[in-house]
């Protein structure tokens, strides 16, 4: 039939008649219902338009003791100013010998008297006492008048250098941060852009890439790994990221895709091929060693004395869930005996259940904290307590002591419930010091997929102890970090690596059916894209130009069929994953109905050929790449 581009073919089906809204198919190997006592599946099958046989669905996250599930019941609440009270910048102010005030002028000489005038004489005399004994104004700014540059976070984000003057706030942001499966939030800032990842419950892993903290609520997730292997397939939690020789480390938690999955969760690591955070990335190891050979959750790795560790969650005594420690030969092999060195023993710490989970670390001026969450994930009294590296042997319990109170908590003044497992960066000019965590807005959220990525600054008290404030209410604005220059994107365009041509809607077209082509990058709105994260590993991806969505004609899974822009339905086929397949921002545009990818016709590099999907053959025209849109 003839398209609107007046080429005929089997392949071109028209625009056709408005198609009708069709369920989602949910499929996932972890799949399953955990009928535990509080643990219920929220939904139950789910079946398309027109079909009589019910289709596979992602049932809520099932969970163990410490990922529990529960409905989420009030939307966030409306944004309010931040307090007055807490969460302040301190400024400090130290006196430098360079801006000394220079010496006083020595006194001048008197003037000579005048012969006829006695007066003048002793007037001129005084005039000049006065000002040889008046200090003159210093030709430098005072020392106190400029504050010391915030020292920077070492062990989990990059130092911090003094800048030669103060430096602006960045571009402002509001929370949250990540507002989709932003649970056990990590960000990096490295080489001018924000890395942030976080659990997704799922086989995959995502990763989302932003020159500003603000951008990250609308930067693409893009799938930087996934994994069928039965041992290790499902449920990835509490992913985070480390570089080390010039390789990233990607630590993260999964299991098997089974009905009580939680005594297989188990710690492995992956590792990229270059420099790039992004990826690609290879499976390297799973962390273990004979000392713990079970349940191990939430890995994250410390420097201290030249040697590496690895700090991680585990049960150790039966029923109570420790902080452990072993030491490390390289960045994926245990090389001694995992140890004990925290455990729930507060109050505070058991709310729930006895639980010491998420540690990690910060370092600063020589002396080595780790922040860590306490409480049982599902109540809203989950929070942060804090250790000090005081002894000399970091393996030995003895060496670590515990500050008797949590240092960052609930804030019912804030509907802030449950915030924890936390991760830390530093601003881009090096001067600010930043904790991301995840929390709730409703006492009754629990280990959902409700929880939101949020971040704030941090200070120091006197005494050289992290001083986090209170979370700030959902939706509140603040300042961003220093030293941001670039703008936040406002979309994509997608340039295809063998053509170097762009994604483009025929015509500009804003019409249901317009054909997606390549053509010459112009910048036109017609070739430039939102891509909006639907929450379950897909996005959709929306024209600037018509607010159109890509889709594939017809939802067809055959080889050849055509993407076209169409209204938004909520379909499968108009669902995309965005995978790596090269460093270098290369990325695979995977159709969730089909399976298969964006292509270019014969790998054509002519201005109009055709945009449609094919099986995945690894070349070069089925590559693209996301370039930013002011």
């Amino acid at each position: 039939m003839t398209g609107r581009s007046g080429r005929t073919g089997p392949d071109r089906p028209g625009p056709g008649p408005p198609r009708p809204l069709r369920h989602r198919p949910h499929t996932c190997p972890t799949a399953v219902r955990r009928t535990a006592v509080g643990h219920s599946p929220r939904y139950g099958p789910r079946t398309h338009s027109g079909s009589t046989t019910p289709t596979p669905y992602r049932s809520v996250p099932p969970a163990h003791r410490h990922r529990h599930t529960a409905p989420r019941t009030d939307p966030p609440t409306d944004p309010q100013p931040p307090p007055v009270s807490e969460g302040i910048p301190v400024i400090r102010f130290i006196r430098s010998p360079h801006l000394t005030p220079p010496p006083r002028p020595r006194a001048g000489r008197r003037p000579r008297p005048h012969p006829r005038s006695r007066a003048a004489t002793l007037a001129a005399a005084l005039l000049a006492l006065v000002l040889a004994t008046a200090p003159q104004p210093a030709t430098a700014e005072p020392a106190a008048a400029r504050p010391a540059a915030a020292p920077g976070v070492t062990g989990t984000a990059a130092g911090s250098a003094t800048p030669a003057a103060p430096a602006a706030e960045g571009r402002p942001y509001t929370n949250p941060v990540k507002a989709q499966k932003g649970a056990d939030p990590w960000i990096r800032y490295h080489d001018g852009h924000y890395y942030m990842i976080s659990t997704s419950w799922t086989s995959e892993l995502t990763l989302r890439k932003s020159p500003t903290l603000a951008g990250l609520s609308t930067a693409p997730s893009v799938r930087v790994w996934s994994d069928t292997t039965a041992s290790r397939c499902c449920n990835m939690w509490a992913p985070e990221m480390h570089y080390q020789g010039g390789r990233w480390y990607l630590y993260y938690t999964a299991g098997q895709g089974i009905e009580d999955y939680g005594p297989t969760q188990r710690l492995h690591v992956l590792e990229s091929a270059g420099s790039d955070p992004m990826g690609p990335y290879a499976y390297k190891a799973r962390i273990t060693h004979p000392s713990l050979d079970g349940w191990l959750i939430d890995g994250s790795l410390m420097e201290q004395g030249g040697r590496l560790y690895m700090l991680a969650s585990a049960f150790t005594d039966g029923g109570t869930q420790n902080l452990v420690i072993a030491p490390m030969s390289n960045p994926y092999t245990v090389s001694g005996a995992f140890r004990t060195f925290s455990t729930p023993t507060h109050a505070w710490e058991r709310s729930g259940d006895p639980v010491n989970e998420g540690p990690e670390v910060l370092q600063r001026g020589g002396r080595t904290f780790v922040v860590y969450s306490a409480s049982g994930c599902w109540t809203p009294d989950y929070k942060l307590g804090q250790l000090e590296l005081t002894g000399s042997d970091p393996l030995s319990a003895a060496s670590w002591t515990k500050k008797p109170e949590p240092v960052f908590q609930r804030s019912d003044a804030n509907s802030v419930y449950g915030p924890g497992h936390n991760g830390f960066f530093t601003s881009p000019d090096g001067t600010e010091n930043w904790i991301v965590y995840h929390a709730n807005d409703d006492t009754g959220d629990g280990c959902s997929n409700a929880r939101t990525a949020r971040a704030q600054k941090f200070t120091w008290n006197a005494d050289g102890t992290p001083r986090f404030g209170t979370p700030v209410r959902l939706g509140t604005t603040l300042p961003g970090p220093s030293g941001e220059t670039a703008a936040t994107p406002a979309a994509y365009t997608l340039v295809n690596r063998n053509s170097g041509k762009c994604l483009d809607v025929e015509d500009g077209s804003t019409a249901d059916g317009a054909n997606v082509r390549q053509w010459t990058c112009d910048g036109a709105d017609a070739q430039r894209w939102r891509i909006e994260d639907l929450g379950d590993d897909t996005s959709r991806l929306v024209n600037v130009a018509g607010g159109k969505v890509l889709d594939t004609a017809d939802c067809s899974a055959e080889d050849g069929a055509a993407l076209r822009q169409w209204s938004w339905l909520d379909n499968t086929c108009q669902r995309f994953r965005l995978a790596v397949t090269d460093s270098g921002g290369w990325v695979r545009l995977i159709n969730a109905a089909s399976g298969k990818v964006a292509d270019v016709a014969d790998c054509s590099t002519a201005d109009g050929a055709d945009v449609r999907q094919w099986t995945w053959l690894d070349n070069a025209c089925q590559q693209w790449q996301l370039r930013p849109v002011s």
